[in-house]
């Protein structure tokens, strides 16, 4: 009961927060206004503006990387609300430029150059900035644009859209024509501009002063890579099972290169940390080639997909890679003597796909572990379960203590709204069912 109702406080806390900093520039607008009532069009109009200048400025609070929000929302689930936030954004501004020329047509003129060419061509820029940025978010691996680049374009284009959709605001002045009321808007701009700042530039100072260095790499499957670092002349961090760190390879942390991956090393080992990844053709695929004595740089722990130490059992979905926080779990477990029921229901493609599977073995022999391997093309002989993890196997291995058990689902996107989806048919409270998607960036 306790964690229902902490689940739902945080859900009620962050929802209504985000919502009362979206309408807060509304109420900037009416206070003391006393211009002519244009008509409800006109008026929703410049409302939708509003609302989608203020959810675009959010945008980067949401990207900044706040341990507090991150750790009670999750960083997956963050940035996925970040990506809709962005889509419902874009709407908004859009919607407010076709329903202000729908309601009066004389609106064109803002975008007629013979009238005032540099207010034309800002707000052509931002249009276009806008239908760029979502375009290239939605269909990035489509144009084979890399994720750096991507990163650094995006970032780029949201710091021009909010800085010219400013500068818009204070020049119509219509509904800001006061000093006090034109202040507040600079300052919530400024404030959100300052978190890129943050993130681009403050942060990877901080992460200057902490390096790391590779000791080793290694293989543990057919497309699987281990890549173990550790601290230089500091104590290292402290991350929780299952959590991620942004990982920097290279000379600087102020570069382009970052990505998140999950520890997949036991808490208790302090000295060393681990990150397993897997070859996507990318970036990934050069970690086999890192070599020792390369300096790196960690910025976490972050992440909300951890044990519940009060759970008295937890029963894992995992498929692939997302193996790579579990095995972080399990061996943390193992380190810690921990005896509770455990349930891993694991898909892979073949055999050879399966990651730590010698370890996973051993880990069964050494906890209270059930192990449960799904192949899509098991080996002539193969006696256990073929093809795709399914809402059946699950049922078939359903623990006993079901409303005392956490519930931990990591894979591909497909696998995971399967396993979602039946955990909650099951009656399972959605706040005892934890997700981790790698498809944040």
């Amino acid at each position: 009961m306790n964690n229902r109702r902490a689940f739902l406080k945080e859900v009620f806390l962050w929802t209504g927060l985000f919502i009362a900093m979206v309408v807060f520039p509304l109420f900037v607008a009416l206070a003391g206004h006393n211009e002519e009532y244009r008509g409800f069009w006109i008026e929703f109009g410049v409302g939708l503006g509003f609302i989608g200048i203020a959810m675009m400025g959010l945008q980067f609070v949401l990207t900044a990387r706040f341990k507090n929000i991150a750790a009670s929302i999750g960083t997956d689930a963050l940035l996925n609300f970040h990506r809709q936030a962005g889509y419902v954004a874009y709407c908004f501004v859009l919607g407010h430029v076709v329903v202000l020329i729908a309601a009066n047509t004389e609106f064109l003129s803002f975008f007629d150059p013979r009238v005032n060419a540099p207010r034309a061509m800002a707000l052509v820029t931002v249009i276009l900035l806008l239908t760029l940025l979502v375009a290239l978010t939605i269909w990035r691996k489509e144009l084979r644009i890399t994720y750096e680049r991507w990163r650094l374009s995006h970032a780029a284009f949201a710091f021009l859209i909010l800085f010219i959709g400013l500068a818009h605001i204070l020049m119509v002045g219509f509904y800001i024509s006061e000093l006090w009321q034109q202040l507040i808007w600079i300052f919530l701009v400024g404030f959100a501009m300052a978190m890129l700042v943050h993130i681009r530039i403050i942060k990877p100072y901080q992460m200057s002063k902490r390096p790391y260095r590779v000791t080793n790499t290694w293989k543990v499957s057919n497309n699987v890579w281990t890549l173990e670092v550790e601290p230089v002349g500091h104590e290292g961090i402290k991350f929780e099972p299952g959590q991620f760190a942004w990982l920097t390879i290279g000379p600087t942390p102020f570069s382009t290169q970052q990505h998140p991956f999950s520890f997949s090393s036991s808490t208790e080992n302090t000295d060393r940390y681990r990150f397993s990844i897997k070859e996507l053709g990318d970036f990934t695929s050069t970690i086999k080639t890192v070599e020792r004595g390369t300096r790196v740089f960690l910025e976490g722990a972050y992440g909300a997909f951890t044990l519940n130490p009060s759970a008295a059992g937890v029963f894992f979905v995992v498929g692939g890679i997302g193996i790579t926080p579990v095995i972080s779990m399990l061996r943390t477990l193992r380190d810690r003597g921990d005896q509770r029921p455990l349930t891993l229901i694991y898909g892979n493609p073949d055999p050879e796909s399966i990651a730590f599977k010698e370890e996973l073995d051993q880990l069964e022999k050494e906890l209270n572990l059930d192990i449960v391997h799904v192949l899509e093309n098991p080996p002539e002989g193969w006696t256990g379960f073929e093809g795709f993890i399914t809402e059946e196997i699950l049922t078939a291995h359903m623990p006993e203590n079901t409303g005392q058990t956490d519930y931990l689902v990591c894979g591909p996107e497909p696998m995971m709204d399967m396993a979602e989806t039946a955990l909650r048919g099951w009656g399972i409270p959605v706040y005892k069912i934890k997700s981790e998607r790698f498809n944040i960036v």
